[in-house]
Formats: structure tokens, sequence, C-alpha cells
């Protein structure tokens, strides 16, 4: 069930709510988190029912192992080790199996069976999630709750296929505390506001480009068209994902529970490190505090900082998916972070606009590996970009409409201010709630091409 569908918003969501606060108006609070735990798991099973008792096991498991590393005295860095290993292999499995069958079969000659997995919606989000509270649960920085409140923790529909990466200490208080459990007209308004500003993300920005990004990557091979192309993708993953995310935070802003914050305006960054302290923050936060620090961090020297950084990255593109395109993505990012650090160390300070077009260059070309379905294709992008290819703008792609709409995005980029902070900001009024209206009915115009947030692929 899609966030942007009929079902989910005309059926779905209401019930689920209604039902939810009627069992809070009689302090039925168990009965509560029990039917918005339900409610998740009816949502997760919504695409392919077999998998629910796939993720029920991983939270028995992780449930179980977190109860034993806050109790436990002796073995329990044996313990955490178990626990984090048991999850990295069903990842391993189900994501990357038939990745490494391949390679194997075309590195040896060997003729291995494919395996033909279905991957299961999320995993790779209620993994990390896991992951991290195990870890604070071995730092015992999480609280003993019923197993009730663990699966709700994981499941909780607004984050479970897409995010954010959550953290048990963070959450799992806000459904503990009274006053979340009443009827709150302002928080209702700010998340109906924050749903319909992610809406309008997806269905007329994401999705408008999501064709010409298509149309580009599979044609451009000349300058104008290859720029074209990328800058559609990297417009067009940004506004799918951080509108996912708007509409999570707000529906979860609905049931008084507040997320956190996934973006702050990432185009704008002046460096690939400040690139990512906004861009999907609960990723890199993740992958900083549960893999960078502790593989060392910079405690250890420049150059064995400089090493972690690649490892951290190319984690980080790995656990994108199973493809080369990903792990060389994650090394770019890896490798711009470490030639940042070498400048920052030996070079000389650069303006602040020129830093900021060489990030946003840089963005745009690791995008290109990012979206690229294979090697040549994203050479041929690059070389295009390049101008290797020529200058002009080939008739097949059909790129030339879209050009006035990046104009305006790349405005907006760099001008206004944070729209969707600015917007989810606004007193709740007659005004806010005619532009709220206003940009929910256009959405729906544009439910003719209702198609699945980019990330449900990772």
């Amino acid at each position: 069930m899609l966030f942007n569908s009929y079902p989910f918003i005309f059926a779905f969501l209401p019930a689920v709510l209604l039902i939810y606060f009627i069992f809070v108006k009689y302090r039925c609070f168990f009965t509560a988190k029990l039917w918005l735990a339900l409610s998740s798991l009816f949502f997760y099973g919504w695409w392919n029912l077999k998998y629910i008792p796939l993720i029920l096991l991983s939270i028995l498991f992780n449930y179980i192992v977190g109860r034993r590393l806050l109790s436990a005295i002796s073995f329990r860095k044996l313990l955490l080790f178990f626990g984090i290993s048991a999850n990295v292999l069903l990842l391993g499995y189900y994501k990357y199996a038939g990745f490494l069958i391949d390679n194997w079969n075309g590195l040896t000659g060997s003729n291995l069976p494919a395996l033909h997995l279905l991957l299961p919606l999320g995993i790779s989000f209620f993994t990390f999630t896991q992951i991290a509270y195990l870890v604070d649960a071995y730092r015992r920085q999480v609280q003993e709750y019923s197993m009730i409140n663990y699966v709700l923790f994981v499941t909780f529909f607004p984050h479970l296929i897409a995010g954010p990466i959550l953290h048990h200490k963070d959450m799992m208080p806000q459904f503990e505390r009274l006053r979340n459990k009443v009827w709150n007209w302002n928080n209702v308004m700010s998340g109906s506001l924050l749903f319909c500003i992610g809406l309008s993300k997806k269905m007329l920005i994401a999705d408008t480009l999501a064709g010409y990004a298509g149309s580009g990557f599979a044609n451009a091979a000349q300058f104008m068209d290859s720029w074209i192309a990328a800058l559609s993708y990297t417009f067009q993953i940004y506004y799918d994902f951080s509108g996912y995310t708007d509409m999570a935070i707000g529906i979860a802003l609905l049931f008084n529970i507040r997320l956190p914050q996934n973006f702050n305006s990432p185009y704008r960054a002046t460096s690939i490190q400040d690139f990512w302290r906004r861009w999907h923050i609960t990723l890199s936060q993740f992958l900083r505090d549960y893999i960078y620090i502790p593989l060392g961090g910079g405690r250890r020297g420049f150059w064995t900082a400089i090493r972690n950084v690649l490892i951290t990255f190319i984690i980080g593109g790995i656990w994108h998916g199973a493809s080369w395109m990903f792990i060389i993505w994650g090394l770019l990012h890896g490798g711009g972070q470490a030639v940042e650090r070498i400048w920052k160390r030996w070079g000389k300070p650069l303006p602040a606009q020129l830093c900021w077009l060489i990030t946003f260059l840089f963005i745009n070309m690791t995008w290109v590996f990012f979206r690229a379905d294979n090697i040549s294709q994203a050479t041929r992008l690059l070389r295009g970009m390049a101008g290797m290819n020529g200058l002009g703008l080939s008739r097949l792609t059909g790129l030339a409409p879209v050009i006035p709409i990046l104009a305006v995005l790349l405005l907006v980029m760099r001008v206004s201010p944070n729209l969707t902070w600015t917007l989810s900001k606004l007193r709740p009024n007659w005004k806010t709630a005619l532009l709220m209206a206003l940009m929910f009915m256009i959405s729906l115009l544009f439910f003719n091409r209702i198609t699945e947030f980019l990330y449900f692929n990772f």
C-alpha cells in the first residue's frame, strides 16, 4: 500500500487513526498500541503476505537478544556480535546472495543456479533499525519494554518501508507519554500539511521528472541532453525521497509521534561532508555512530580516518543495493570526503560559491552511477556531460520540455528558504487549510500515474 494511493488516503489511514483514538479515549492504551501494531503489519503485508512471518521472526529474535543484552553480565560482546551477524546474514541472503552468485559464476565460469529471491520491502531499513537497537541495548541506552511495544517500534507503518531510521530510546517514550494520547488539533493540522507537501513533491515534481530522467539515461549522449538527464534525476530522487519523508513525518504527527528530520536542503551543501549532514540524515548518523566511530573514527591518526571514511561509505553504497553501481557510488562519496580532508589539511580555502559549485557538480556526476543500469550507460552519460560526444540536444530524448522546470528548481534551490520547513511552521488557520486543500486536490489530479517511491527498492 502506497502513501500516494486511494486505499491508503481514503480508507486505511482514516480507519487506523479513528479506531486508535477511540481506544485511547476509553483508556484502552494496550489495545490502542496492539491495534496500531496489527495495522502496521497489515500495511506491510499488503504487498506480500508471506513476508509477515519473516519480519515477525526478525522482531522476535532481536527482542530476545536485546533483552539478554540488557540483563546479561558476561559474554555481552559475544552476544552482540551474534545478534548483529544474524541480522547481516538475513539481509545478505535476501539482498545480496543472487548478486554474489552471479559474480562468482562470471568470475569462475561456474554455473551455480540463481536464487530468484523476491526482496522483502523495507528489509534494509528494519534491519538497520534493529541493529541500532542491539547496539544501544549493549550500551544500556534503552529501557525494557513489552513485546508489543517493541513490535510497534519496528513496524510503525509511517517509517517501516523507507525510514527514517529510528532509535528505540527516542521512540518508545513517545508512545508511553500520556499527553501523546490526546487528540491534538495542532498536530493534526501540521501533520496533514506535511503530508500534503510530501504528496505534492512526489506527484507533481518527482513523478514528472521521472519520465525525462528515464528517457535521458536510456538515450542521452550529447552535452545538453546528458546534463538534462542528470539534473532530472538529481531533483527526482530528492523530491521523491524527501516527499516520502515529509509524508511519513506528517502521518506520525497525526498520532502525536515525532519522527526525526531526514533532509535539510542537501543541494545547498558546500562540501561532500556537509551534503551528508543534510541528505538522508538518519542514515548518515547510523553510518557515523555504528560503523565509522566503532572502526576508530579519527582517533587513530589522519590516514586511518581516511581509511575509515572509505570503508564506511562503501558499506553505505552496498546497503543501497546489490549492484556494482552502488558500490562505485559509495566509493566515490568516500573518496570525495577523503580528498576534502586532504585539501583541508594542506590546501588553501576556496570561496564558498566555488565550494558549492564543485559539490553540486560532484553530486550530479555520482548520481549517474546511482541511477545507471550498468557501467556502459554511466560512461555514456558522463562522456556526454563532459561534452565528448557533441554539445547539442538530441531529438531522440525528448528532453527539451523539462528545461524550464529544471531552471525553476535550480533557482528555488539557490535563493529560496527551505520550503518544507517554512510551510510546516504555518499557523493553523483558514489560509493554511486552503493551501493544504489546494496542494491535495492538485496532487489528486495526477493519481492516474501512481508510482512507487524510489527508496522502496532499497
